[in-house]
């Protein structure tokens, strides 16, 4: 799955440089923890913007794939070139939340933005949909704890792969109380190439005769894929194969599930994730007469809720449907 990644430039004079990682930055609105494990170390970051009694809720964000850092920073002078796979203008979280992010196992919070990382082994070994539900349940137990405090909401928002990740939390956190399922499939992820080749075949790009062409190497990929299961050593579509193994779960497998209230929200130009897989999400909760679901098509959105204009550029939206979320969360 494709992250949503954004930049922002900053022209000011920057005070308060943070040494937590090695690279300048100004991002020293983060706090950062971490959980000791005998043979791991989970990483976390927390931001907010109110005072610390009047922090009732928590935010956690679950990005998308891809071996990165959650934030790239390039300084020329007074300007400051922020890029980042943590979408949100920080300005926006309500200030009554504890907004949180964790690194990927291995990975560092910053990176200098020209800087290519050096990915650990680590990360690729633990690079499966179970390790991020538990990262992310350890996370919200640690803060719980950390804090002495009962949070009134703790909502857990994921955007592509991410999403993945939230509904697999759901099924095993039980303190949290609204989940964000962003830009996800309902369907396995292994569904949603024959669909792309299907897609393809409509809009009149192949041929039928290519298109069975296409299956049957997907179709001898997945095999490949499934008989090398814990392999980190091979890849395909950007992924170790132990990755796209252990991520095949159907997300529709867990978000039934959960009795909490979900709120999925698709951007109908996606494509990354093909929009027919979603639809089998409402499809499901119908036929077991689950009322949990709020279910958001945004029809002329991309994956990272994005709208192309006729001239090439995009037209961010991800806020536009964040707060549309936070107005969801607060009626629920």
């Amino acid at each position: 799955r494709i992250m949503k990644i954004t930049f922002t430039i900053i022209i000011s004079f920057l005070i308060g440089i943070s040494s937590y990682s090695q690279c300048d930055k100004d991002l020293n609105m983060y706090k950062h923890f971490s959980i000791e494990f005998k043979n791991d170390t989970i990483n976390y970051h927390t931001y907010s913007s109110g005072e610390k009694d009047s922090i009732n809720s928590i935010l956690l964000y679950c990005q998308g794939s891809s071996a990165m850092s959650l934030y790239q920073v390039k300084r020329e002078g007074k300007s400051l070139w922020i890029g980042s796979s943590v979408p949100f203008d920080l300005k926006t979280i309500p200030k009554n939340y504890l907004f949180v992010v964790l690194s990927k196992n291995g990975l560092p919070f910053c990176t200098k933005m020209d800087e290519k990382i050096v990915v650990p082994k680590k990360y690729y070994l633990n690079e499966t949909l179970e390790y991020r539900a538990n990262q992310a349940d350890k996370v919200i137990k640690d803060i719980v704890k950390r804090n002495e405090k009962d949070f009134e909401k703790i909502v857990t928002l994921g955007h592509s792969e991410g999403s993945d990740v939230v509904a697999k939390l759901g099924t095993i956190n039980s303190d949290i109380t609204h989940i964000g399922f962003w830009s996800g499939s309902g369907n396995s992820q292994f569904f949603d190439f024959p669909l792309f080749v299907r897609q393809d075949v409509y809009k009149g790009k192949i041929t039928e005769e290519e298109a069975l062409i296409k299956m049957d190497s997907l179709f001898n990929q997945y095999r490949d894929i499934m008989e090398n299961k814990d392999n980190i050593e091979k890849f395909w579509a950007e992924n170790s194969y132990k990755r796209w193994y252990y991520f095949s779960e159907p997300p529709i497998d867990n978000l039934i599930k959960i009795d909490i209230p979900i709120y999925v929200a698709m951007g109908a130009k996606d494509k990354a994730v093909p929009i027919e897989s979603v639809y089998l999400i409402p499809t499901e909760f119908i036929r077991k007469g689950k009322k949990n679901l709020t279910f958001k098509i945004y029809p002329n959105l991309d994956h990272g809720f994005e709208k192309e204009l006729d001239n090439g550029e995009f037209e961010d939206h991800w806020d536009d449907v964040f707060q549309e979320f936070l107005k969801w969360v607060d009626k629920k």
